[in-house]
């Protein structure tokens, strides 16, 4: 998962690389394969510069970048969001689909969702890296929730399903990195996409649930 145009790491200050740099190696090792030497050499920062950026050590290195790419997510769904050609729940979640697509096949499989890694790593051992995580998830789902209220969504359900979104994806990430292919990814488009569209389409008595129920305002001259 990296970040649409970032900057070369080299034009970035140190911090800023070994931040990036944790994100990444925690996506292929997660947090505890991840060495906090490892990560200044990948970073290419001066030795030392780990006490001098990151007095917390390593919790708060890993906080900054699990922060760092929940902050790259929310910018995903807000870029997929804006290109879309057919505005439709369906649409995006193809779109944001895509882009891990994209991540996978150029990383042979190798990396994963760094959130999700962490996770499994940290959140019962770890008070402050779980309350991280959950700042991460929540940056993520916010612009999410928002984006498919934007298409048609009603709001009292966009919230709901934008869990339903990020579960299934990060589901799907993990199946795809066990089975190094892609056919998790396609059934999630086509199995999820149809029924996001149906609680987004307006129907002649309102909108239509996940379930098939109609819901919302019924026109005068609708039958009830």
């Amino acid at each position: 998962m990296t970040a649409a145009g970032a900057s070369p790491p080299g034009a970035l200050p140190p911090r800023e690389r070994m931040v990036r740099s944790a994100a990444q190696l925690i996506r292929r090792k997660g947090v505890s394969g991840t060495g906090m030497r490892e990560i200044v050499t990948e970073a290419e920062a001066p030795r030392g510069s780990l006490q001098h950026y990151f007095p917390g050590g390593k919790e708060e290195l890993v906080s900054d970048a699990l922060l760092w790419m929940g902050d790259v997510s929310a910018r995903r769904i807000k870029r997929c969001l804006s290109q879309l050609e057919s505005r439709t729940p369906s649409a995006l979640l193809a779109s944001v689909v895509d882009t891990w697509r994209r991540d996978l096949t150029s990383e042979e499989f190798s990396a994963g969702c760094p959130l999700v890694a962490a996770a499994a790593d940290t959140a019962a051992t770890s008070e402050q890296l779980r309350q991280v995580l959950r700042r991460a998830f929540d940056g993520w789902l916010e612009p999410l929730s928002e984006s498919l209220a934007d298409l048609g969504v009603p709001l009292e359900r966009s919230g709901n399903l934008a869990i339903v979104i990020i579960a299934a994806l990060e589901g799907a990430i993990i199946l795809a990195r066990i089975r190094r292919d892609l056919t998790p990814f396609d059934a999630l488009v086509l199995e999820l996409g149809p029924l996001l569209d149906s609680v987004g389409r307006p129907t002649a008595l309102g909108f239509r649930g996940l379930g098939g129920e109609v819901f919302g305002v019924f026109p005068a001259s609708a039958p009830r």
